[in-house]
């Protein structure tokens, strides 16, 4: 079967958070949130909440605990932070809260990225897994990055209708070791 959407399928809206991360941004001046609400909302998801927080590990570990732990999101998508300079601790925040990591999704944003701006994407740190049943991509903070990773792996991933796959039809399995009675690592 040939990657497309498939119309017989219904499309079934998630809730997904958006948190940017920066010391130097409000929310009149968050392009990159914009950017991703904009797409989620044209896409027919719900935004569930934007925020901004600071650079720092233990903030931006405990929004994004809140929010996994918030049985009202599905997707957490952070924006910012993913550079090698000393204030860039998105990854370092968020990748301890992982239950699985989705190599998959930073090999694929880099050959995206790639294709538009060369090897200036080895200076970024974009990463993405599941925690507590919810989906979490973190992304660099530039306008550019995240277009980037929703046109072209998040619209259709988090797309029910897209075929031969998508993390839609499997959202109701992600938990299936808590179900085994297996105890939770997730510091939520």
């Amino acid at each position: 079967m040939a990657p497309g959407i498939d119309e017989t399928r219904p499309f079934l809206p998630l809730s997904i958070a958006v948190v940017t991360v920066s010391d130097t941004r409000d929310m009149a001046s968050d392009r990159s949130g914009d950017t991703l609400a904009g797409r989620i909302e044209t896409a027919g998801h719900r935004l569930h909440s934007r925020q901004i927080v600071t650079d720092d590990i233990e903030a931006i570990r405990e929004t994004a605990s809140r929010l996994i732990a918030d049985a009202g999101v599905d997707v957490v998508i952070t924006t910012g932070g993913t550079g090698f300079t000393g204030r860039d601790v998105t990854p370092e925040a968020i990748e301890p809260l992982f239950e699985k990591t989705m190599d998959g999704f930073s090999a694929v944003f880099h050959r995206i990225s790639y294709d538009k701006i060369g090897t200036s994407t080895i200076q970024s740190r974009a990463t993405g897994g599941v925690a507590n049943a919810t989906y979490i991509f973190v992304l660099p903070g530039s306008p550019g990055a995240c277009k980037d990773a929703w046109d072209g792996i998040l619209a259709a991933q988090l797309d029910y209708r897209h075929m031969p796959c998508n993390f839609v039809e499997i959202m109701p399995r992600l938990d299936e070791h808590l179900k085994r009675g297996k105890l939770k690592t997730t510091a939520v």
